[in-house]
Parts: C-alpha cells; sequence; structure tokens
C-alpha cells in the first residue's frame, strides 16, 4: 500500500521525490516503494465566479447587487485541468491508503490541498507534513512526524472565510463601482485601506507649508551645543532668537551636571519575511514582490533558508542542538561564523528562543545545508547575505557604549555637550566613537559665544515599498504571504505607480477612494477582519460568524456605492475614435508601453499609443527602427529618414551575421559619413593631428 503525497510545485514534488526514493518517473507524478509523489500548480480550483451561481448574475447590473450566495463552491482552472485530472487518477487507485499534504505549510498552502482533496472526493486518511525547510534532513524528520490532517481543520476554514470575504467584498464593490462609474474600478478588503495608506501620506506633503525657525547654538571649547527647547520649532523668528541671545551674552554660563552612562544592545532578532522586503527596498530598492521571489527560489530550488512566507521572529527551542551546524554552513559567507561555532555555537541573544511566539513558523534563517555560490544569482547572493549576517549577529557580543553629557546653564536656558564612546562593538561592525573629547568640570564657570542657525521644515518623504510594508503590517493588513501581491495588484489595475523607489496613487486611485463607503478606506475594518481569520486559525472565532458579519458589511458598501451621487471621471479617455465604431479610445499601460483601446465593451480594437523601438535596422542610415501601427497594421518606420518596410518579411526575420555586422559598422564609421556629428569631427581631426 502506498501513501499519496501532494506537493505544491513540480520543483518541490521533484525533491521530495529524490529524498523518499520515489525514483521511477512518469508524466504527473513520481514513484517508488510506498509512495506516490505529485503536484499541484498552485492553486487547482479557485472559487465560482458569479456567472456559475446565477444566470441573473451573468450580466454586471446594480439590480443583482449584492450577491451573497449561501455556498459559493469551487471549480477547476482551465490551464491546469490535466494535472487535475491526474492526482484525481492516482487518488482512485486501489493500492494508494493515505494521502499526505505536503503544500507550502501556511494558510493558503492548506486551501491549495484541501481543495484538491475535496475534489477528487478522497475518502481516505490524510496526512499532513509540516517542515520549514527543505534540506533532506528537515523532510526526513518531518515524515517521521506527520499529523492528522484534522489538526489543521482551523487553518483551512481561516483560509477558505478569506478567500470567501475576498470574493464577497472584491466582486460586489468592483461590480458596483464599475458599472456606476463605467470603468474597470478594482476594490477590495485590503487594496482598498492599502492603497489609502499611500494617499494619506501624499495628502500630508501636498498640505505640508514650510517653516523657518531658529537655534541657538553655544561655542565654548571648540565644541558647540544647541540650547534646549521644549519645542525645537518654538523660535519663530530672528529677532526673538536675538533677544535671547543678548541675554545669553550678559551671563556666565556654569557647568550644572555631568553624567556618564553606560549603555549595552544585544542583536536584533533574525527577519520576517515582511522585514526582510523593507530593508531589501531600502538597500537595494527591491520591490516587495522580487525580494518573495529571489528568497522563495532560496528556499525551494537552493534549500539553503527556511520558509519564508513567516510572521515571525522567534525560534522555538528545539532548534538549539542545531545552531552549530548553521553556523559551519555559512563560515564561508561570515568567516566568524566558524568561531562562534568553535565556541560552542552559544546565543548570546538568548530571547530568540521562545515558543510562544513562534506562529507557523519560525523566523527566517539559513539551513544547516551549505550553499553552492557558483549557483547563486547576484540576488540570490545579496538575500542570502542579509538573512546570513543578520542570523549571526545572535551569536556576537552586546554591543556597549559610554554616553557622556554635560549640562551648561546660562541664567535659565541649558545648553547640552555629548560625547558617545564604543567600548564594545560587538554586532554593530561599523560602530564609531562620536563627539569630540570633553574638558570641563562641574561647578566650573564657562565663557561661549552664541550663535543664531536659520532653519527650515521640510515635507515628509513619500512612501517607499518598504514604507508601505511597515503600515500594512502595523494595521494586519494582508499577511507576509500575500502583501506583495496587493501592492503588485495595484499598480497593474493603476490605480498606483512606482515614481524612482516611491509610491504614488494615480488620479484613477484618487477618485476611487472618494468613491467607496469610508469604512473600507480606513484600515480600522480590514484590520478587525484580519484579526478575526487569526482567531479562526487558533480555534478561537467562528469562521460562520466571521461570514455572516462580511455579508452585512458587503450589503452596507454596495449601497452605499448604489446610493452615491459622486461623479467620476476617467482620466484614460482620449479624444480620438476607434476606426471600427466610432466609441472613443482609452489608453491602457502595458508593460512594454500604451496601448490605445476601445471604450466599447462591445468591441475589441487597439493598437499601440506609441511606437516602440525595434532591432531593425533602417537600409538608409542602419539605425533602428521603430514599430508603428497604421489602418493596415504594424510596419517599421526610420524616424531618421522616415523610411518604411512591412513588419515580419524575410528581412525583419533574418538575424545579422558577424560579417555583415562588422561591415555594417565599419559603413557606420566611414569617413564620408553625410549624419557625422560636430563632436565627432572634432575628436576625429584631433587624432590626425596627433
Amino acid at each position: 500500500m502506498k501513501q499519496l503525497i501532494l506537493a505544491e510545485k513540480p520543483s518541490v514534488a521533484r525533491d521530495l521525490s529524490q529524498i523518499l526514493g520515489a525514483t521511477e518517473k512518469h508524466k504527473d507524478y513520481f514513484e517508488g516503494d510506498g509512495v506516490i509523489v505529485t503536484w499541484a500548480l498552485g492553486h487547482l480550483l479557485g472559487l465560482k465566479m458569479p456567472e456559475d451561481l446565477n444566470k441573473d448574475w451573468q450580466k454586471w447590473q446594480l439590480e443583482t447587487l449584492p450577491m451573497l450566495p449561501k455556498f459559493i463552491g469551487t471549480k477547476p482552472l482551465p490551464k491546469t485541468r490535466h494535472q487535475l485530472q491526474a492526482i484525481e487518477r492516482l487518488a482512485k487507485r486501489s493500492d494508494v491508503k493515505e494521502a499526505v499534504i505536503a503544500t507550502d505549510a501556511g494558510r493558503e498552502g492548506e486551501l491549495v490541498a484541501r481543495w484538491i482533496l475535496q475534489y477528487v472526493r478522497f475518502n481516505k486518511p490524510v496526512k499532513r507534513l509540516w517542515i520549514s525547510s527543505q534540506t533532506t534532513k528537515a523532510v526526513k524528520e518531518g515524515f517521521a512526524r506527520l499529523k492528522p490532517a484534522s489538526d489543521y481543520d482551523d487553518l483551512y476554514q481561516s483560509a477558505l472565510a478569506r478567500a470567501t470575504a475576498d470574493w464577497l467584498v472584491g466582486l460586489n464593490v468592483t461590480r458596483a463601482l464599475t458599472v456606476k462609474y463605467q470603468d474597470n474600478l478594482s476594490a477590495g478588503r485590503v487594496q482598498t485601506p492599502t492603497l489609502a495608506l499611500v494617499l494619506k501620506q501624499e495628502d500630508k506633503i501636498s498640505s505640508f507649508i514650510p517653516q523657518k525657525y531658529y537655534q541657538i547654538a553655544l561655542n565654548a571649547s571648540n565644541q558647540k551645543a544647541l540650547m534646549e527647547q521644549k519645542n525645537p520649532y518654538g523660535i519663530k523668528n530672528r529677532e526673538a532668537a536675538q533677544k535671547i541671545v543678548s541675554e545669553l551674552e550678559r551671563t556666565i554660563g556654569k557647568v550644572e551636571k555631568i553624567t556618564v552612562k553606560e549603555h549595552s544592545e544585544k542583536a536584533p532578532l533574525p527577519y520576517d519575511l515582511t522585514e526582510l522586503q523593507r530593508a531589501a527596498n531600502e538597500k537595494y530598492g527591491y520591490s516587495a514582490k522580487k525580494t518573495l521571489s529571489v528568497v522563495q527560489s532560496l528556499y525551494e530550488v537552493h534549500k539553503i533558508v527556511s520558509y519564508p512566507r513567516t510572521d515571525s521572529k522567534y525560534l522555538s527551542t528545539d532548534m538549539i542542538s542545531t545552531m552549530k551546524e548553521r553556523l559551519q554552513a555559512v563560515g564561508s559567507m561570515v568567516p566568524e561564523a566558524l568561531e562562534y561555532a568553535k565556541k560552542g555555537a552559544k546565543v548570546v541573544q538568548k530571547k530568540v528562543f521562545n515558543n510562544e511566539k513562534v506562529t507557523d513558523h519560525h523566523a527566517l534563517v539559513p539551513t544547516e545545508q551549505r550553499p553552492d555560490y557558483a549557483k547563486l544569482s547576484s540576488d540570490e547572493h545579496r538575500i542570502y547575505g542579509m538573512i546570513v549576517k543578520r542570523f549571526v549577529m545572535l551569536f556576537a557580543p552586546e554591543y556597549r557604549e559610554q554616553k557622556e553629557k554635560i549640562t551648561v546653564s546660562f541664567a535659565n536656558r541649558r545648553f547640552n555637550f555629548s560625547k558617545t564612546t564604543v567600548l564594545q562593538k560587538g554586532w554593530k561592525e561599523n560602530a564609531q566613537t562620536s563627539g569630540e573629547a570633553l574638558h570641563f568640570k562641574e561647578g566650573q564657570q564657562i565663557k561661549g559665544t552664541f550663535e543664531v542657525k536659520e532653519k527650515l521644515t521640510t515635507p515628509p518623504n513619500p512612501l517607499t515599498e518598504g514604507g508601505l510594508l511597515a503600515l500594512m503590517e502595523r494595521y494586519s493588513l494582508g499577511t507576509p504571504a500575500t502583501r506583495a501581491e496587493i501592492i503588485e495588484k495595484l499598480v497593474s489595475s493603476e490605480l498606483m505607480e512606482r515614481s524612482g523607489n516611491f509610491l504614488r496613487v494615480t488620479r484613477k486611485g484618487r477618485q476611487l477612494l472618494e468613491l467607496v463607503n469610508p469604512s473600507l478606506v480606513t484600515p480600522e475594518l480590514t484590520e478587525k477582519w484580519e484579526k478575526q481569520l487569526e482567531a479562526i486559525a487558533l480555534g478561537k472565532f467562528s469562521s460562520q460568524k466571521f461570514i455572516a458579519e462580511i455579508k452585512d458589511d458587503t450589503k452596507k458598501l454596495v449601497s452605499e456605492v448604489k446610493n452615491s451621487t459622486k461623479k467620476y471621471q476617467d482620466f484614460s479617455m482620449t479624444q480620438k475614435k476607434c476606426p471600427e465604431c466610432g466609441a472613443f479610445l482609452k489608453e491602457k499601460k502595458v508593460r512594454d508601453g500604451k496601448l490605445l483601446v476601445c471604450s466599447n465593451a462591445e468591441c475589441d480594437y487597439k493598437r499601440r499609443a506609441e511606437a516602440r523601438v525595434s532591432n531593425h535596422r533602417c537600409p538608409q542610415c542602419h539605425k533602428k527602427m521603430l514599430i508603428v501601427s497604421g489602418e493596415k497594421g504594424e510596419y517599421f518606420r526610420c524616424k531618421y529618414d522616415g523610411t518604411t518596410e512591412k513588419l515580419g518579411g524575410k528581412k525583419g526575420k533574418k538575424k545579422m551575421s558577424r560579417h555583415e555586422e562588422r561591415r555594417l559598422l565599419k559603413k557606420i564609421n566611414q569617413d564620408d559619413e553625410p549624419q557625422e556629428s560636430a563632436l565627432a569631427a572634432a575628436l576625429k581631426k584631433a587624432m590626425e593631428e596627433k
């Protein structure tokens, strides 16, 4: 009899099959003694769409909203139906005695597997593999302690409730907005308050008015100290500042107090996914999606980090015995790790071990497997380095410093000189002593000079992706596994856009936030929902009660849109008309530029809004030609001399040989080149004169 093991991806299934000895390879599965390893392709099923449940919901119209089905159910996704059928055949084999869920150990992974097993009507025992790394050791240990799948029923109920809530709120509000305002307006229980956080920061910047303020500095013994103020921006004009200086200049200062304190600081805890994404965005400018993709590869392909989609920064106590192996694995990247291993791998930051604060998974740390650096991309090397260095800090001595503060008083005004001396760098490799040596004694009289410094308040910075992730975490918007996807959805739906490393809300996004109910814009309602989902996963809240509340909220949100008298302007609409039906064309962003698409829902006309540069060379000037859209389709056009050519002909498809390339370059650079620039001519003349 055999176990049917269901992995989430083919790559994971392949790795599991090698570890479990399933060496017999088939198109849709691997087989060995006692095991059959197959895979999903992410989700193979999704919730049914409105048109699958009720014929009246096929057409988008306000009259049929809100759509509140008693039961939604699932249906196969068309592109992956073949794999679902393969799993169904395997599940019905007479020699299969039980199934093992080996999908990602998290809420979404649980949903992937449960839906599949329900669809194929699997009625045999089901067990759960729950591991935090993909190493051979972790997999073998995980299979040695499989648990009944029923132990994770609450997690499944939480996942199902989340998917149902997104269906109810997202589809109903999006349909209501789209039909009411005749434009594709996407809203959701998490993405809409996330968008509002970006706009809130933009509003702070736009409403900011710079103001002058003044500081007073004391110069004594070649050192400077600023005057203490309850409100650092309190002195608003130079006259007031100068009046204070005049008073100070008539007095003699006195060293009122000298304090010397030592301060120690232990290393930070390891990364969870959200903090890693924030740090990678700040350090390398990576998007949340890119960081997740890279760390997922380090986990699945290279097996050198633990499960990435974690929201915990703590480790379980049973991991203490693995610390030495993990240090030895990363020694070639961080040499001091080997020293810590030799000394017994003693963790200095002991609070990292806390079973109560380890949720579904522990913190993101390196595994015991030694990396093959030659196989890592530069991005993988960077992210792995960040995870490793943060982990090794746990074993480093604490950072210690001495802070010296000297308070000098002039009448009722105080000035503070300070110096920070690093006593032990510990885990802070780059820590340095700051401030000059202070030579004062208590009671000493001080004479000095004063100066007035004019300052200007500065506006807050726009939100970076890292900053947005921090706010999403603070307000419990989404989970570590979904936050990157939410940000990408806002960008792809043209509600938000990237401007360098910053995020900004588009005009379309601003209007959307004005059109929906304020309760969906502010994060409080979504934060309440997310906390309830967490409580469902812990068995502390009813999923039925949660869905009942979601339905009530959906009714209110849809009613608000229906009864709204607010106006909407589609800024993507152009004055160009469709050549097929006469409707106005809308501008739509795509990956490689912009398209003009017909605003008539029943017309599928589209063309490029702007020409794009091709690698095809002009036969006259040999420069790259543009691909231009016209009435008869796309064609090549040279923007320098107007030459045109058909697109897709032999010339366009033929690859240039090295000989032709050299000949072309020689022709471009020949002496009688008519298009030669003035700069090129001057350089050539200078070379000839040498």
